[in-house]
């Protein structure tokens, strides 16, 4: 049985109450509407600008008037995040409340589903390769592996808010949302949905956080990615000798074609082409 991964850098906010489905949907960047239980839907919480606030797993527990949505969000921004989520609440009847003190976050790399006692667990959206996303109480036995998950992580090109994209700075595209399936496309208004549909229709992405290959030691989360005197990005997460980076894709095209080496603090890097790094 694969072990049971400790995540805890992550918080639990729980979202409840009449109105929580259209509350949640008409805020997110993907469809929570169409969310059923024992799936999860990665999204964001958008600036009017269309920049990432807060990205997080959605989870939904329960039918009818029990139903509820669990957000898996990085514990660094949950005061933020509930702060927010309370200023939008107006007359709906939703209950926005944190739940970091009862449960936790935790991955099991694995195909097949597990058979741990949970409130919630599905397949991670993002890439099959990072297996299966629970919530469940806190003192759930699990392994302190983290470095595990963050190999595993890195080799399928997810970002990690925080070292490879800045929030309240980067856009869905930059961080990989639209190829993560992190925003729906057909889906109705939410906060900065239409700068995130300009930037789809018409290609207007600059940046994304991109993996590579590395020979030797990995250069340091923000150390500047140079194409001869030229910078074309910053290196972001690392394991091994695999990477993610954020990179203007213009100059890495440039780059590439040019045949000019690219580095990082004295290291060469290798970009792949594409979004997983194996």
């Amino acid at each position: 049985m694969s072990a049971v991964i400790s995540l805890q850098d992550r918080g639990v906010v729980e979202i409840a109450g009449a109105d929580a489905t259209n509350f949640l949907h008409n805020l997110v960047t993907n469809d929570i509407a169409k969310l059923a239980p024992g799936e999860a839907r990665f999204s964001a919480l958008l600036a009017p600008q269309g920049k990432i606030l807060v990205d997080f797993l959605v989870f939904v527990e329960g039918e009818g008037e029990s139903r509820r949505y669990l957000l898996d969000c990085p514990s660094s921004l949950e005061p933020d995040l509930l702060r927010r989520l309370g200023m939008y609440k107006l007359r709906a009847a939703v209950s926005v409340t944190s739940k970091s003190d009862e449960f936790a976050a935790f991955a099991v790399l694995a195909e097949a589903r597990p058979e741990i006692p949970a409130l919630v667990i599905a397949r991670d959206p993002r890439s099959a390769t990072l297996g299966w996303r629970l919530i469940a109480p806190r003192g759930t036995k699990a392994e302190d592996a983290r470095e595990v998950y963050e190999a595993a992580r890195i080799a399928a090109g997810v970002p990690q808010g925080g070292v490879d994209f800045a929030y309240g700075a980067a856009f869905p595209h930059e961080a990989n949302m639209d190829l993560l399936a992190g925003v729906d496309f057909t889906k109705g208004c939410y906060i900065g949905q239409e700068v995130v549909s300009r930037t789809k229709h018409r290609n207007l992405a600059r940046k994304r956080v991109t993996p590579y290959h590395v020979e030797g030691e990995a250069p340091a989360p923000g150390t500047k990615v140079m194409a001869g005197e030229i910078e074309i990005g910053v290196a972001g997460s690392h394991s091994g000798d695999r990477g993610l980076a954020l990179i203007r894709l213009d100059r890495l095209a440039d780059a590439m074609a040019a045949g000019t080496v690219l580095t990082a603090g004295g290291a060469s890097l290798d970009f792949v082409v594409g979004r997983e790094a194996s």
